[in-house]
């Protein structure tokens, strides 16, 4: 969802003081106080949708006038009293699983700005509207324009009316309470503009059929989509099956999707169909989205307009984002043929002379994945299987970051329950109970999950052998690198670095060692809530000294 021009102010309540002294201001409560204000700033006539109607059932107007007048005389002032009650009243963890991630007015500023450039569009639509800070910027930018805001959320729904009310255009907007890839926006013959902050969702949280929905509507574009993809991408495709020439946009994201497979979806519509024109990638100390400290990426495009080339731009902060006008043009040719995107935000790499890559010196695999912690980390629920199939196993990351240079006892460590595909190589003991266990398994719905049904065998999670050496790749520090003394396994929390060709321990150690104290967080990329991610390919990119210089 979406931003405007302060942080947003809340709304208080005063009451009357008491034996001559000032009492504090009450805050608003819940929700059903939200919406109350929402009713009373929208007004008695708003023709408000189904969703919105079940939403405000059985909720009358706020009737305190001065809460109902100091909100609007602060949304008059241009900031967002309402989205600031929501923020405060909706846990994160509630309004992650809707994405619900508000845009800092700059950003809001620098995008319009941009669009402004392109000319005045007939009809401006965001999709993921929240409480209309996009469209409210959007409505002083461009007067004549038609405001289209879709949202999913009817309590976002009564803010955004309410707010488009009370700065006086809500005559020339629709809401639409309804998800955007199945809203049925008719086409205009003048240009739209998509802008806006799509809701970051992880492919965890979204439903088999959207997945589905991905797969066939890329496919009808002559392109694969992994069902991986977060919904942010997904409401790109969206936006250029509703979009026509002409057409443009400006969206701003998380940039995981400039490196990772299945942000080449993303990556093909943007050099071909979608006509990408410039990212301007925002450091994640920038603090593109409020409360979250994550890289940010903004997106600009023009449909059916093919660019020269692709302006790219790494921004620092967001006073220096500058309407989006600046960057360096990268031919097509270049992008199209980068299987990864960030590497074009950054210097051209100088190799030090006598260093290599670590992938010319070891493979980095990440662990195997369970597809259910709770059933196949040992517990209590496992006491009985045969120790042969109890596996001590690097489940936490704490487990490395806690072992210092190395790892040297697996006593301490969790087991994880690794069955053999064939169990006729049990002997019959073993085999009863296991059996006995993979009952237990079933009723849990171990057999079901995503992962298990894609194992030639359910029940084998078939962990990688031991790495020599392990090491951390999420958190907020930069990776732990331990020396696996141990033959301890790991799952995918972890990373295991595996050499090439043999390696005697001693030259291990100081492999281990120099990663040690010379990998940094800005060697990986940091995400929400300000976690550095290493995936393995980018662990392989580090470039350490060769094997000589390493010593030992």
């Amino acid at each position: 969802m979406t931003g405007l021009k302060k942080k947003p102010a809340d709304v208080r309540r005063a009451p009357a003081a008491r034996r001559g002294h000032p009492q504090e201001p009450r805050l608003i409560q819940n929700e059903r106080e939200l919406i109350a204000l929402c009713l009373a700033l929208a007004g008695r006539g708003a023709s408000l949708s189904a969703a919105e109607r079940a939403a405000a059932k059985g909720i009358a107007p706020m009737a305190d006038r001065s809460m109902v007048e100091r909100a609007r005389r602060l949304i008059g002032q241009g900031s967002d009293p309402l989205g600031g009650v929501f923020l405060r009243l909706r846990s994160s963890e509630v309004r992650r699983r809707l994405g619900a991630v508000y845009t800092p007015a700059p950003i809001v500023e620098s995008m319009l700005s941009w669009c402004a450039e392109q000319g005045a569009p007939e009809r401006v639509i965001d999709p993921g509207a929240g409480s209309g800070r996009y469209l409210m910027a959007a409505a002083l930018r461009f007067p004549q324009a038609r405001l289209i805001g879709v949202e999913l959320d009817p309590v976002a729904a009564l803010m955004l009316r309410a707010n488009l009310t009370v700065h006086g255009c809500i005559e020339r907007a629709t809401i639409v309470v309804e998800d955007f890839r199945q809203a049925a926006l008719e086409r205009i013959d003048g240009r739209t503009l998509f802008i806006g902050n799509p809701p970051y969702v992880r492919h965890h949280e979204i439903g088999e059929a959207w997945k589905n929905w991905f797969a066939e509507s890329a496919h009808s574009y002559g392109l694969r989509a992994s069902k991986l993809a977060g919904l942010h991408i997904h409401f790109f495709l969206r936006a250029l099956q509703l979009a026509q020439p002409n057409d443009i946009g400006a969206f701003i994201t998380s940039a995981e999707w400039l490196d990772v497979n299945y942000g080449a979806t993303l990556r093909r519509l943007l050099a071909d169909q979608l006509g990408g024109v410039a990212v301007h990638v925002l450091d994640a100390r920038a603090m593109p989205f409020e409360n979250t400290a994550t890289t940010g990426a903004i997106t600009c495009f023009k449909v059916g307009q093919p660019s020269q080339g692709l302006r790219v731009r790494a921004v620092e902060s967001m006073e220096t984002l500058n309407g989006l006008s600046k960057g360096d043009v990268v031919p097509w040719d270049n992008v199209r043929k980068a299987a990864r995107w960030s590497p074009l935000f950054k210097p051209a790499r100088v190799v030090p002379e006598g260093y290599v890559e670590l992938g010319e010196l070891c493979r980095v695999h990440r662990g195997q994945v369970t597809g259910s912690n709770d059933v196949w980390i040992a517990g209590e629920h496992a006491r009985r299987l045969p120790g042969s199939v109890l596996i001590p196993t690097i489940t936490r990351a704490r487990d490395l970051l806690s072992a210092g240079a190395q790892l040297d006892d697996a006593q301490p460590l969790r087991c994880v329950v690794d069955l053999p595909a064939d169990l006729d190589v049990l002997d019959a003991e073993a085999k009863k109970a296991v059996k006995r266990f993979l009952t237990w398994a079933r009723q849990q719905g171990a057999d079901q999950s995503y992962i298990a049904r894609h194992r030639k065998a359910w029940w084998s999670v078939g962990l990688k052998q031991p790495a020599p050496i392990l090491s951390t790749y999420m958190a907020r520090r930069a990776p732990a690198f331990v020396r696996n003394l141990c033959d301890a396994r790991h799952i995918n929390i972890a990373h295991g670095l595996y050499p090439r060709q043999d390696m005697p321990a001693a030259k291990l150690d100081a492999l281990a060692s120099w990663l040690r104290h010379n990998v940094i967080t800005e060697d990986g990329r940091t995400y929400a809530g300000g976690l550095t991610k290493f995936e393995p390919k980018e662990l392989e990119r580090v470039l350490i000294p060769n094997l000589d210089a390493l010593g030992a």
